[in-house]
């Protein structure tokens, strides 16, 4: 079998302030979009920048962490995967998207600021043995899966790695 690989990381700023809900179950999802740019010289020499708006999608504690700390214009740094999915619409036509499922995400400085005082790079740590539900059916249920995050693992170290 032939590897493959599915890994996406982000630096960029929200555009909107996350928002938070509940599915079913019981499991907390939180989205927000990030604006990613790149900057590159076109064929005349002449600098450009483009922007790229990423959906990225948070599960379990970490949703609820976000929707706390992170607000439009907040810097963050995102790991993740790529998922994409399909639905059919209230009209009839098929819709698509693809976003980033986030098992990693750090606030990077203060940028637009949060609710909460936060500090500079604040790491949300992935919890051990968690099993997080990647599904955004909220008609899909997998069973119970939870994971419990003590506020110790939520924070951060005091000094900057850099």
């Amino acid at each position: 079998m032939a590897a493959s690989l599915n890994r996406v990381l982000l630096i960029g700023n929200l555009t909107r302030d996350p928002e938070l809900r509940y599915i079913p179950s019981g499991q907390a999802v939180t989205t927000f979009t990030v604006a990613v740019n790149r900057t590159y010289m076109a064929n005349t020499g002449e600098k450009k920048e483009e922007v790229s708006f990423i959906r990225i999608v948070v599960w379990a504690k970490r949703a609820e962490v976000c929707h706390e700390y992170l607000k439009k214009g907040s810097p963050v740094f995102v790991e993740g995967r790529l998922q994409s999915r399909s639905w059919d619409a209230p009209d009839g036509t098929k819709r698509s998207t693809i976003e980033v499922i986030a098992q990693n995400v750090q606030f990077l400085g203060r940028g637009g600021g949060g609710k909460h005082e936060t500090p500079a790079a604040a790491e949300i740590p992935e919890p051990q043995e968690a099993i997080i539900d990647d599904s955004l059916d909220p008609q899909v249920k997998s069973g119970s899966r939870s994971t419990s995050v003590s506020k110790e693992e939520l924070r951060p170290d005091d000094e900057v790695p850099f």
